[in-house]
């Protein structure tokens, strides 16, 4: 493991090997600012020549691979698992406010006073991606002279997946076609009929259930079914389970075709220098090297490596700064305690 290296100014060198900063740290050279990954500032000034270093990004929507490699050895390396539960705790403060507001019912409304989304407005749970990506990548400049910046970016035709064959006009005839909604589709598709194994009921009314909750499955055809009236309230009675298949669930490809050229924009307007390379270039680089499929082995392919040297990887996982008093108050949890996130744990290192 390397030890890395920041200027009295703040200005990220090249690292050193241990033997070298126990050294400065003993004379008095250098003090400690970080122990995971184990940084330390010089208390002198001097040349700030560095060497040039390539960052590669290994983007994702559940992990982030990152490598930082000079020309002869790789300087660092990491994998980094995001967040996923933004959607629902969105859904938990939804129900609080409601629960909230209902009880003071006297007050004027104020449903009317959020404006309009600004230009550019991205969904919570998008948006933190794209904070988490950048975030990450200034942490690794914040310790390294990173001179330019590789990203994997990837673009995914979710109709094209669905059926491989499908091809001009074919994208604007979808399935939906001639439809005035989502609901209507659905029941034209079952044929007006419940799709409850086994109903018996003459009731009239039909309702689309979602297979999976609103708030996972959004509302997919895939994720919606006709059920009569009587089969759909016995069913959230728990009086019977739907057999269904499943259906794949491509939310993680909507969301990195959203982010794609949002980092690369947002990084080149913090003026980074930027190249954009693909999959398929990454792939073919990681089986000519013989490296195992890893998000950090991905991002060292990305960043340009071949002979280089490579190093160990660190490992973190963002968890949430958890000092809500609803949840603080509850049983098992202290008032006092405040957990918080550190990057790069010690135990984490793989």
């Amino acid at each position: 493991m390397l030890v890395f290296v920041i200027s009295k100014e703040g200005k990220p060198l090249m690292p050193c090997k241990p033997a070298t900063a126990r050294k400065l740290l003993k004379k008095g050279y250098a003090k400690v600012v970080k122990r995971t990954p184990f940084i330390i500032q010089l208390n002198f000034e001097c040349e700030n020549k560095v060497q040039d270093v390539t960052l590669g990004v290994d983007t994702g929507y559940k992990n982030v691979g990152l490598s930082a490699i000079s020309c002869s050895k790789e300087l660092f390396s990491a994998e980094a698992e995001l967040r996923t539960n933004i959607v629902k705790l969105l859904s938990e403060r939804l129900m609080y406010r409601r629960g909230r507001r209902n009880k003071l019912w006297y007050r004027k409304a104020r449903f009317l006073n959020r404006g309009n989304k600004s230009k550019g407005w991205l969904a919570p749970s998008v948006e933190h991606r794209l904070n988490s990506h950048i975030k990450l990548i200034n942490f690794v400049k914040s310790i390294l002279p990173v001179s330019r910046i590789n990203i994997e970016a990837a673009a995914f035709d979710i109709q094209k997946i669905n059926n491989p064959e499908i091809s001009g006009t074919d994208y604007q005839n979808g399935v939906q076609k001639d439809f005035w909604n989502i609901r209507e589709y659905v029941l034209y598709r079952d044929n007006h009929t419940c799709q409850a194994p086994s109903c018996k009921h003459k009731d009239k009314i039909l309702n689309v259930h979602h297979i999976e909750s609103r708030q996972t499955g959004g509302d997919r055809q895939d994720n919606l079914i006709t059920l009569c009236e009587t089969c759909h309230k016995a069913y959230h009675n728990g009086k019977f389970k739907l057999s269904v298949k499943k259906h794949k669930n491509f939310k993680a490809e909507t969301i990195m075709s959203i982010l794609r050229w949002k980092i690369v924009n947002k990084l080149r307007e913090l003026g980074n220098t930027v190249n954009i390379t693909y999959g398929y270039i990454t792939k073919s680089a990681r089986i000519a090297l013989k490296l195992e499929k890893t998000h950090s082995n991905d991002a060292f392919c990305i960043a340009g490596g071949t002979e280089q040297e490579q190093t160990n990887t660190y490992a973190e996982k963002q968890t949430r700064r958890n000092n809500r008093a609803i949840q603080l108050n509850r049983k098992g949890f202290k008032p006092s305690v405040r957990k918080v996130r550190y990057m790069f744990q010690p135990n984490n290192i793989v």
